[in-house]
């Protein structure tokens, strides 16, 4: 748990990088620890209503935060960040970002930041998200959704985080598609290909909701 959290990151849009943020906070609350939600950038909600990551985030955490906090960014449609943001006329600013993390790791002892898309999706013309995972410092937990392609989505992901020199925390497999041919050939190549440690594999579930804490997640003590 160096860096005092992880920034959850996927190998694609869909590949259910907010459940597996939501296991980790009842993961790490099973362990008597103030855990804070963050979703730097969240795009599509309709109008009025909250990014439903957002609210399932906000849901699993113990800590209480204001929404500019967990949420610094919120655009209503579903697109790349930087599309939503420029048609909104907004500038996403890393520095904006990194602010409203001090404060929410102030409240908390663990801080589960869950990035938006892939690694490199871009949030401005010079920053992607990968710029701003170096800027927090914050160890990487790679979502692999098992369906066809995800073998070359997870090591072109892992080598891209490898190159930044951030800290790995791990990956985690989520069966994302349950008629999915040789899923388990695909775990395979994927615990021989990886950098370890594999942090778990999550079972296809139909809900959100997840069991506190998770049976499948393994977390290091450390």
């Amino acid at each position: 748990m160096s860096g005092r959290g992880y920034f959850v990151t996927g190998t694609d849009t869909g590949v259910g990088k907010t459940r597996v943020a939501v296991a980790l906070i009842h993961a790490l609350r099973a362990r008597g620890l103030r855990v804070a939600a963050m979703k730097p950038v969240a795009a599509g909600a309709a109008p009025g209503a909250l990014n439903g990551d957002v609210v399932a985030l906000r849901a699993a955490s113990n800590v209480e935060a204001p929404l500019a906090e967990v949420n610094p960014y919120a655009f209503g449609a579903a697109i790349a960040p930087h599309i939503a943001a420029e048609a909104a006329g907004v500038r996403i600013d890393i520095a904006r970002i990194a602010s409203a993390h001090a404060r929410l790791a102030a409240r908390a002892d663990v801080v589960v930041v869950e990035g938006a898309g892939g690694w490199r999706v871009p949030l401005d013309a010079d920053i992607d998200m990968a710029d701003l995972v170096a800027h927090l410092g914050l160890p990487v937990v790679l979502v692999v959704g098992l369906r066809l392609g995800c073998l070359n989505h997870a090591m072109l992901t892992a080598d891209a985080v490898r190159a930044r020199g951030v800290p790995w925390a791990g990956w985690i497999a989520n069966r994302i598609d349950p008629a999915m041919p040789y899923a388990d050939a695909n775990l395979r190549a994927l615990h021989a290909r990886l950098p370890g440690p594999c942090l778990g594999v999550q079972p296809f579930v139909a809900e959100l909701a997840e069991p506190a804490p998770p049976d499948w997640l393994h977390l290091p003590e450390n």
